[in-house]
């Protein structure tokens, strides 16, 4: 997979992409991942990628040309078809794991870090193909976000993790939340480990694991059933 950032806070993204899993990944050659300065693409002498918007109203906008001039330069470098332009924005729809396994299907994404009060209208209805948002709440801009949805899709390519079976035993797996996790030692302060999952009977284990999964998911996440 190929991961083309284009922001104007390039190096937020430095100490996260050298470290954990995603340093790991693009050091297998599982992603690689660009980043590109937005001011780099205006053709103001100032570098400017804002402006007040029309009708009036507070704070700036981000100006469609820079976005679309970075967007379409790194469509024209791209030796795949099956690229994707998404725009991490609080109006886009709500990042769960679903989309995260559709996205990781995608050989080249493009990833655009909205800022300020937002973008121009256009880059939404012309240019991206999909937005989307970490949660309803307002952050300052898209580089955090873009950060959550690269880990969230770097960990599910082939050949990252290192037991490919963890994923299929995490939370939101089968809509339901994980369940408790305990390991050494089986006594800590008065506080025992269930029985159950000393016994060494895989069967009731997976059943007890099951159970507790609902339980938790009830508790916690009605909606996810």
């Amino acid at each position: 997979m190929r991961i083309d950032i284009i922001t104007i806070f390039p190096k937020m993204f430095e100490p996260v992409l050298r470290e954990s899993i995603i340093k790991r990944a693009q050091s297998k050659g599982k992603v690689k991942i660009y980043l590109h300065n937005l001011r780099d693409y205006t053709l103001d002498k100032h570098r400017k990628v804002d402006d007040r918007p029309f009708g009036g109203g507070c704070g700036m906008v981000m100006s469609a040309e820079p976005i679309f001039r970075a967007v379409e330069d790194i469509k024209s470098k791209s030796k795949s078809k099956k690229l994707k332009a998404v725009l991490l924005c609080p109006q886009g729809e709500r990042l769960t794991q679903k989309i995260n396994k559709r996205l990781a299907k995608y050989k080249h994404l493009i990833l655009i870090c909205g800022h300020y009060e937002g973008v121009d209208e256009r880059v939404r209805r012309y240019l991206v193909d999909e937005e989307i948002s970490i949660g309803d709440y307002v952050l300052t801009g898209g580089e955090l976000p873009a950060m959550v949805l690269v880990d969230a899709l770097v960990r599910l390519l082939p050949g990252v993790l290192g037991d490919k079976n963890s994923l299929n035993f995490e939370s939101f797996e089968g809509n339901l939340l994980e369940y408790p996790q305990y390991t050494r030692p089986s006594e800590f302060r008065d506080m025992r480990v269930p029985e159950v999952l000393l016994s060494g009977d895989h069967k009731k284990i997976e059943e007890w694991r099951r159970q507790e999964s609902l339980k938790r998911t009830r508790q916690r996440r009605p909606d996810l059933l």
